[in-house]
């Protein structure tokens, strides 16, 4: 059975983008975050974050690093009963000074391809699904992909989450 889907973009929407985070001592959630993310597992859709990591491609962090923050923020939202179902991230950039991260891809927003390998993963409800980013690629991204995409600018994610819940 389907589900509708709210997809997340971590840096400036769940997080205050501080540039290039990989450390949960710089990490900070935004106004309501955590609460927009119980919202969003309450009303039964799947939640998920997809996030450039071009950090990793720059060399100033690694992919296991991002894992461990990815662990640490959902320990952290366990603590009052919320869940991301998924996360996805892209640590590849075209400009990239580690050879082996080094390329245009398709997962790397605008492109939607880390939206389409979830939605292929899981049973997304497409019609009823909408990403949430700060940047105008991340609206890309959602497009390409088939869904409504929205541009948070604040200042409290609960409540922009629940507006677009009731609608969407």
């Amino acid at each position: 059975m389907n589900r509708p889907a709210v997809f997340f973009d971590r840096d400036g929407v769940l997080n205050e983008d501080t540039g290039y985070l990989y450390e949960q001592a710089n990490f900070k959630w935004t106004a309501g975050a955590r609460e927009a993310v119980k919202s969003v597992n309450d009303a039964g859709y799947f939640a998920f974050v997809v996030t450039n990591q071009s950090g990793v491609a720059r060399g100033l962090y690694k992919e296991a690093d991002i894992g461990a923050l990815h662990i640490w923020m959902s320990e952290e939202l366990a603590k009052i009963g919320a869940h991301i179902d998924a996360f996805e991230y892209c640590p590849h950039h075209p400009e990239g000074s580690i050879e082996l991260y080094r390329t245009s891809c398709t997962c790397r927003k605008p492109e939607p391809g880390m939206i389409t390998k979830i939605m292929n993963r899981f049973p997304v409800d497409s019609a009823r699904s909408f990403l949430i980013g700060d940047k105008f690629t991340d609206i890309e991204a959602a497009n390409g992909a088939g869904i409504r995409g929205y541009l948070f600018e604040g200042p409290n994610l609960q409540h922009f989450v629940n507006s677009h819940l009731s609608t969407g």
